[in-house]
């Protein structure tokens, strides 16, 4: 059954914090001030996407909505999964209604999953998304991720990497895509933690996927 979107707060509430939560494995490749090269491994992950909603906080609210109730129980096993962090927006510019934005909102599975992920119910219209290793750009900010501030946050990073060693290593701005990672409950109105991600390419600097 689907939840409603106060009670489907509530239950977000009731979460355990969110440091407790499984995540995806990462080694740190590079560190400068305010930004970092991450290498994460082979990971799955379950994507909603919102292609026709023209908003950056609206598609997040409403595809996490179809993931929670995958995650509690809405799947073929009939299988609670427990929450991971982060939830992951991804925007890809120009893929949308008009030439708008896309949006796909993700969930890593725990490691328990990762093998073989529970099936979804048809009706959430939800995909199992593989990743490869790969090397990922990622700036740190605070508060709430709304639809200006990411775009000024993507910005920021892509600035801080044109004057690095990953000069080359992305294509931002185009057609790819960024990702706005959010680790904190929307009840957590201090200590926010939200990340802006850029893949790159590790080979142009000397490291190694796996």
């Amino acid at each position: 059954m689907a939840l409603s979107l106060p009670l489907f707060f509530l239950v977000v509430l009731l979460l355990p914090p969110a440091r407790a939560a499984e995540t995806p494995q990462y080694t740190t490749v590079h560190s400068e001030s305010d930004f970092e090269v991450r290498l994460y491994r082979d990971t799955v992950w379950m994507s909603a996407p919102c292609p026709d909603i023209p908003s950056f906080h609206v598609a997040t609210k409403l595809g996490f909505h179809r993931l929670f109730q995958y995650l509690m129980g809405a799947n073929l096993n009939s299988s609670r999964i427990r929450m991971t962090t982060p939830v992951l927006t991804s925007v890809v510019p120009g893929a949308g209604p008009l030439h708008s934005s896309a949006y796909f909102v993700r969930l890593y599975l725990p490691a328990k999953f990762q093998v073989s992920p529970p099936v979804p119910l048809p009706e959430l219209n939800l995909q199992p998304d593989r990743w490869p290793g790969h090397c990922v750009a990622v700036r740190s900010f605070s508060g709430y991720a709304r639809d200006k501030n990411v775009v000024e946050e993507a910005e920021k990073l892509a600035m801080s990497l044109s004057r690095s060693p990953w000069a080359n290593s992305t294509n931002y701005p185009s057609e790819s895509a960024y990702s706005i990672a959010q680790y904190s409950s929307p009840f957590r109105i201090i200590s926010r933690v939200n990340e802006v991600w850029f893949d790159v390419n590790c080979e142009s600097t000397g490291v190694e996927t796996y």
